[in-house]
């Protein structure tokens, strides 16, 4: 009978090893969203390879109305980058002495992990990969930041049957969130934070009020502006939302839904009063209802840093489906 056991026992571990032979048992990732845990040899950090890091994952982010880095960046040796470190969830590693080269890993030591590898023989071909690579660096990361986002929104979510129901849109929303206003198919949702407030706008508006070529960014401000006119007051009467006019905001395309959109990042100012504030607006075109589905994150915190709230506020408004 103890042979019988033993065989039986025998079987089952060399099946579970075959077929698990590619796989591996990691832990979860840890790390603050947006936090870059950057290894790298100190000599290097302190010289040019360093500066060029900064430059590139350290830059300024566009639109904000006081200047913040992309990512919060903490340095470690390689020497000591084992255990708890290698949880983080985004890492930058820097390695010296082998070809040039860019290489994307992911779940390398933790899961969901994006790791960056830059290396090169010398400081110069280093800091070269990393400058004709930024952009591609800067978009894994924040890819991956945006699906931990997301994924933390998803624990407690908002019933958004009011929105589905008079603009036929589902979204992903905290209940921290709550519906301020509803005006029929304007939707104002607002999250209470110590320093302010942040606020997302959903509405629709027909499809010949934002035309292609030279005059969309005109069209999307004065799109915007008259809405705030309507729908958001300021503090005194006569005083409501609109765009800083001495500031002109960033125009991007892209694609939200799978439908083509245009993304809008600026200053917001309030008419006849002190109030001010970065926003990110969306205008999804929807050509199946004649119409763009409008939908905009912008935050009012005075003094306080403000990266972390949109980047929240974009990782809401990229949940959106539109039915």
């Amino acid at each position: 009978m103890k042979t019988f056991y033993a065989t039986v026992f025998a079987l089952i571990l060399f099946t579970s090893c075959n077929n698990g032979k590619d796989q591996r048992i990691i832990p979860g990732s840890n790390g603050n969203i947006n936090d870059l845990l950057v290894v790298v040899d100190n000599l290097l950090w302190e010289d040019s390879v360093g500066e060029t890091i900064r430059d590139v994952v350290a830059a300024p982010v566009p639109a904000l109305n006081q200047e913040e880095p992309l990512f919060s960046l903490s340095q470690m040796p390689p020497m000591v980058f084992d255990g708890f470190a290698t949880k983080s969830r985004t890492i930058l590693k820097i390695e010296k002495g082998g070809p040039a080269g860019m290489v994307i890993k992911n779940d390398v030591y933790a899961r969901p992990q994006t790791v960056v590898v830059v290396s090169g023989k010398t400081d110069q071909e280093i800091k070269e990969q990393l400058e004709s690579n930024g952009d591609k660096i800067i978009a894994a990361f924040k890819k991956e930041e945006l699906k931990e986002n997301q994924r933390r929104i998803k624990i407690s979510l908002m019933d958004d049957a009011a929105l589905e129901k008079a603009l036929g849109v589902k979204l992903k929303f905290q209940t921290a969130y709550r519906i301020a206003k509803q005006d029929k198919d304007f939707f104002w949702i607002r999250k209470e934070i110590p320093t302010g407030t942040m606020d997302i706008m959903i509405y629709e508006v027909p499809l010949s009020t934002i035309e292609k070529g030279d005059s969309t960014i005109v069209d999307i401000v004065r799109m915007r502006d008259s809405i705030g006119k309507v729908h958001i007051p300021g503090p005194v009467e006569g005083s409501y939302m609109i765009t800083e006019e001495a500031y002109t905001p960033f125009l991007f395309e892209t694609k939200l839904d799978g439908k083509p959109t245009y993304e809008t990042k600026g200053l917001w100012d309030v008419k006849n009063a002190f109030m001010s504030g970065p926003f990110v607006n969306y205008a999804i075109k929807d050509t199946a209802n004649n119409r763009y589905v409008v939908i905009e994150g912008y935050v009012f915190s005075p003094s306080v840093e403000k990266r972390d709230n949109i980047f929240e506020l974009e990782a809401i408004i990229k949940s959106i489906q539109i039915q």
